[in-house]
């Protein structure tokens, strides 16, 4: 299939102005204290629906043929992308599946819902793929959280803006990214290699969801088993797509414990002054480890992923991790 350039992710670019939301890059001063480097943050969480996922949803449910529009869409999700899929379907007037894992957070669940989306439950997250495959079988149109070229190219606006919005200041080094099925890091590498090319990417995951880095150790995309308590990045394999991306474009995938990506979250709050998921906060302790590999001189970017998780979610993790 190949990497996706940097003229699809323009035309993408072009294809969702409008409909979502150019989200700030900001420096960080909080979060500079903290790391002892300059950060920089890319903020998703203020995206349309929460996530940097309506870029994608809204890629590719407008690339549509009326046909397909009007056999309707299916998704699958552990939260972001179906929020994202059944608020830009509403919103464009399809009409929207979404399949989520019964650990999926419910407030996700009611949003997708509340937004007019049918949302079918399973037990876990091969299930829901399983379902999204059968309904898919039933002539409902897929729209993929990351094994399409149009969802990775549009995820890939994160990464272009984030390079034009720096532009005018000193040149980043190192632009880490949270790693799920692996779109969103496909696309802002991509983007991100031709327009800074002398960067390094880093991916992050999380124990028990370890599907890129897994892949990357046995050559190519393969189940995985999934035991992290954070469903927003819990995808049972990476697609060949994603893995290709990575495998090219990514200097190396770091994995960090959910107690210390849920600390990311609580430092995030305290020092950034924003309220994210630890989808996101797992990019703070893998920033650690990037500075001690890279040494004097790094100048880090943050894509904040998303922000959908709640006050009390957070809270109870604290108290099962016993974090302070």
């Amino acid at each position: 299939m190949g990497i996706v350039d940097i003229e699809a992710i323009e035309s993408a670019a072009e294809l969702i102005a409008g409909h979502v939301v150019r989200t700030p890059t900001v420096p960080s001063p909080g979060l500079t204290g903290l790391l002892g480097a300059p950060v920089t943050a890319k903020l998703e969480l203020l995206q349309r629906t929460g996530s940097f996922k309506a870029r994608g949803a809204t890629a590719k449910l407008l690339s549509l043929s009326e046909a397909d529009r009007a056999a309707g869409v299916v998704a699958v999700s552990g939260g972001n992308h179906g929020i994202a899929v059944a608020v830009m379907a509403g919103a464009l007037h399809v009409k929207a599946t979404v399949v989520m894992p019964r650990s999926a957070p419910a407030r996700a669940v009611r949003i997708a819902e509340e937004a007019g989306a049918v949302v079918r439950l399973t037990d876990d997250m091969g299930g829901a793929f399983a379902l999204m495959s059968q309904l898919q079988t039933e002539g409902l149109t897929l729209v993929h959280p990351y094994d399409d070229p149009v969802v990775v190219a549009a995820q890939g606006t994160v990464g272009m803006e984030l390079a034009d919005d720096t532009a005018d200041t000193a040149e980043l080094t190192d632009v880490l990214v949270s790693i799920g099925g692996g779109g969103l890091i496909a696309g802002v590498a991509a983007a991100l290699r031709a327009r800074r090319p002398g960067v390094r990417i880093w991916g992050v995951e999380t124990e028990g969801a370890e599907a890129m880095s897994q892949a990357l150790a046995a050559g190519g995309p393969m189940p995985v088993a999934l035991s992290s308590i954070i469903s927003t990045l819990s995808a049972p394999s990476v697609s060949q797509l994603t893995y290709d991306h990575v495998s090219a474009l990514v200097t190396e995938v770091l994995v960090v414990s959910d107690a210390e990506a849920v600390q990311g979250t609580l430092d995030l709050a305290e020092h950034a002054k924003v309220w994210a998921e630890p989808a996101a906060g797992c990019l703070l302790p893998a920033a650690r480890r990037v500075l001690e590999r890279v040494g004097d001189g790094a100048r880090l970017g943050l894509v904040v992923c998303g922000g959908n998780v709640t006050t009390w979610d957070v809270m109870s993790w604290a108290d099962r991790f016993a974090l302070r």
